[in-house]
């Protein structure tokens, strides 16, 4: 049998590099997948923006298993090259900074909406077998009490969330008219090494590290589940190889934290106390609390996160102090 052939977009960016990494890594088949099957080569597509560095991705650049192509996903006639030599797809690419969305929305909607549908009309003209679209826990918009399971509307609310609510539903839609093999993950906050400091715990360390403040909106009550990056590329691995089509499956982390509590842990972490903190106007259109329901992919892939989120938190934490030289370039800071 020959190797499958992964077509990774936006695979330099934070969550696609750690899946690149963790999918051309030696266990990696038979630890996520139970399976040891013929295993993957892997093309990553990234047009490498702010947000993307091929130093994420410098520890399989020497993998025969691997290659890099510098593009746009909003490019159809790369993309249509690219997808007549791959059998899957797994889409990361994506703009994602809820404040720029709110700054200026045009970006996000071509990138996450039209770029997607691009990636999916090749994949149907190029009869790829399967098509994952990476999304995340924002299209549901905010819940006060339980957790979405992939049944509710969506409803977002940021123009960043809107466009990847945009995009599910495009991807849905290419399902059920075209019969593409679509898998669509919705995860919920991201962290771990080598995520962009415009994110808010790199964002938090990188300016506690250097003795800055750190801006905290609103009176801080906002509630998010945080997710390692690793049990999130578990996850979609699970669900690349073993899901069903047509299916969503949200990817949770099990561990709810207001924004005040999830900055005392990285004053903790950092050796700094709450002066450093400084009180900012709330973000427009906050929304207070976003919460999945995983069961499905727990009792139809058996995925489960294994992170702790304090040990997971320090050694984050522990890598920004030790790797200056990848972030210092690309830090704006917060006083």
């Amino acid at each position: 049998m020959t190797p499958t052939k992964v077509l990774v977009t936006g695979g330099a960016g934070f969550i696609g590099s750690a899946y690149v990494r963790m999918l051309l890594a030696p266990w990696a088949r038979a630890a996520t997948t139970g399976s040891q099957g013929p295993g993957v080569t892997v093309t990553v597509l990234d047009k490498l923006t702010y947000a993307g560095s091929l130093t994420n991705l410098a520890v399989v650049r020497t993998d025969p298993r691997f290659s890099f192509v510098r593009g746009d996903i909003c490019d159809p006639e790369l993309v249509g090259q690219l997808m007549a030599d791959h059998d899957e797809v797994v889409n990361f690419a994506a703009e994602s900074h809820v404040d720029r969305s709110i700054a200026s929305g045009s970006h996000f909607v071509r990138t996450n909406t039209l770029g997607t549908q691009v990636l999916l009309e090749a994949a149907v003209r190029h009869r790829v077998t399967t098509f994952v679209q990476v999304s995340t826990d924002e299209v549901y918009g905010s819940i006060a009490h339980g957790s979405w399971d992939e049944a509710e509307p969506l409803a977002p609310t940021s123009p960043y969330a809107a466009s990847k609510a945009s995009a599910d539903l495009v991807a849905s839609a290419y399902h059920r008219t075209h019969g593409l093999d679509v898998r669509i993950t919705r995860c919920s906050n991201n962290y771990g090494a080598h995520q962009h400091p415009e994110k808010v715990i790199p964002r938090f360390a990188t300016n506690l590290l250097d003795g800055l403040t750190v801006p905290l909106y609103g009176d801080g009550a906002n509630v998010r589940d945080w997710l390692h990056v690793e049990d999130h590329c578990r996850g979609i691995e699970l669900v690349r190889a073993q899901g069903r089509p047509g299916r969503t499956y949200n990817i949770g982390g099990g561990t709810e934290l207001t924004n005040k509590e999830l900055t005392g842990l990285l004053l903790e972490a950092c050796g700094a106390g709450w002066e450093r903190v400084v009180h900012v106007e709330d973000r427009k259109g906050h929304d207070l609390r976003y919460s999945v329901d995983w069961t499905r992919a727990r009792e139809e892939l058996g995925y489960r996160p294994r992170h702790d989120f304090e040990r997971g938190l320090a050694a984050t934490v522990d890598w920004y102090r030790a790797h200056r030289d990848w972030w210092e370039p690309l830090r704006t800071p917060v006083r």
